[in-house]
């Protein structure tokens, strides 16, 4: 490197700034040497060299492996020999029985007998009883409440044997307006000639009053099957009877109240109907 000369105003430069000449001849020469390499390139690769052709896959083809040839049956036979299932199960011999023999279980108490045991003496229990032992808890059982008994209202009439018989008495059902015991209600009562009530007069009150309409209304329906009846005044004056023969009979009916009578309030409602 040469050194450079001094400026006018006296200063020395470090670095030679002018282009030299020979650059332009160089990268010029690059230039044209690297065109003509591509073109012999492009003559070699595209002129000389035949093109390509392109193939086709082959067509499919499924093998059959069969017995009738020597490869075919190597290959079956390799094919049996690697089979896993067969490798991983026990092969029996050829020779070997088709079921194993079953042998005769000995008990081993046959060829020898156990010694056995005497039992333990059983030792008194020297302790002192608990007064309270432990049992099971007793449960309490409830007795299953008796049902209360039932005593039903019964209608009874005083009358002549000989001239009426049983009557029929239609079913009783009373409702009562207190809460109080009634007592007996006596009725005083005529049947006509038909058996049929013509009369009911109240004697002794039950203590209410409900209850002794209601036991009115069910004697009014009360009903006498005719047994016998007293004589006429013709007969009376042929046989000498100085007896007046009635057409009415006349009696004493009593009411019996039982425990079935509803109690005030309730929606039971007697069905006789008002005579």
């Amino acid at each position: 490197m040469s050194t450079p000369a001094a400026t006018p105003t006296g200063y020395v430069p470090i670095f030679d700034w002018d282009a030299p000449s020979g650059r332009k001849v160089l990268l010029g020469s690059l230039i044209v040497a690297s065109t003509v390499l591509h073109a012999l390139c492009f003559y070699l690769f595209q002129i000389i060299y035949p093109p390509t052709v392109a193939l086709l896959p082959p067509p499919a083809r499924v093998s059959i492996i069969n017995g009738e040839t020597e490869e075919g049956r190597l290959l079956l036979r390799w094919i049996e020999a690697e089979d896993p299932a067969l490798a991983s199960t026990t092969q029996r011999p050829p020779d070997a029985q088709l079921a194993p023999p079953s042998p005769r279980h000995v008990p081993s108490y046959h060829a020898r007998q156990p010694v056995l045991k005497e039992p333990p003496r059983p030792l008194p229990d020297l302790r002192v009883p608990s007064p309270q032992p432990p049992a099971a808890v007793p449960l309490p059982r409830t007795a299953a409440p008796t049902p209360a008994l039932v005593a039903p209202t019964t209608l009874t009439f005083a009358m002549e044997p000989e001239a009426m018989g049983a009557p029929s008495i239609p079913a009783l059902q009373f409702t009562a307006s207190t809460k109080e015991l009634p007592v007996a209600a006596l009725f005083r009562v005529a049947i006509g000639p038909g058996g049929e009530v013509r009369h009911c007069f109240l004697q002794q009150s039950s203590g209410d009053a409900a209850l002794d309409d209601q036991a009115r209304r069910h004697i009014l329906l009360c009903r006498f099957p005719v047994i016998g009846r007293r004589q006429t005044t013709g007969q009376a004056a042929q046989t000498g009877d100085r007896s007046v023969a009635t057409p009415l009979l006349w009696g004493i009916a009593m009411v019996q109240w039982g425990s079935d009578i509803n109690a005030p309030g309730s929606d039971a409602v007697p069905t006789s109907p008002v005579p």
